[in-house]
């Protein structure tokens, strides 16, 4: 599955979800997990309650299972998780990527907590989804 992490230093889980230049994404199973790729977003990306800035990077994220973030808004969270996509805040901005990212190998091999279980679930399909899928059969 796929995770992003909001981050300014590859190291830290230290970006707010709307403020975020960069998004990274790693690909984790009970084995390990690999870096992927680096998001990037330009713009005006400053926390001002302007919301349009918000549509590329969900959009972006759309499939990966959890993004942690330093911080989220209300509106961006609802929004990632109508996408399938489970936000999840850090400890603290001092968080490292790869201790969460250790630790959610060592989840995944055991016994998952029901947040997590729930996440692992395939994303739920839109009605808009279906009727697309029904008119291309």
């Amino acid at each position: 599955m796929k995770i992003a992490f909001t981050t300014n230093d590859r190291v830290h889980i230290n970006q707010h979800f709307g403020g975020a230049k960069e998004i990274d994404v790693y690909e984790i199973n009970a084995e390990g997990y690999e870096f992927l790729e680096t998001l990037s977003f330009d713009g005006d990306l400053k926390l001002d309650g302007n919301e349009s800035k918000l549509e590329p990077k969900i959009e972006a994220l759309a499939d990966c299972k959890i993004a942690y973030v330093a911080a989220i808004g209300g509106t961006a969270a609802a929004r990632l998780i109508k996408k399938g996509v489970t936000p999840v805040k850090a400890r603290s901005e001092e968080e490292e990527i790869a201790e969460i990212l250790n630790k959610l190998v060592q989840t995944l091999k055991g016994n998952p907590p029901p947040w997590l279980r729930k996440a692992l679930q395939p994303k739920p399909q839109s009605f808009e989804d279906e009727l697309e899928e029904e008119a291309t059969v």
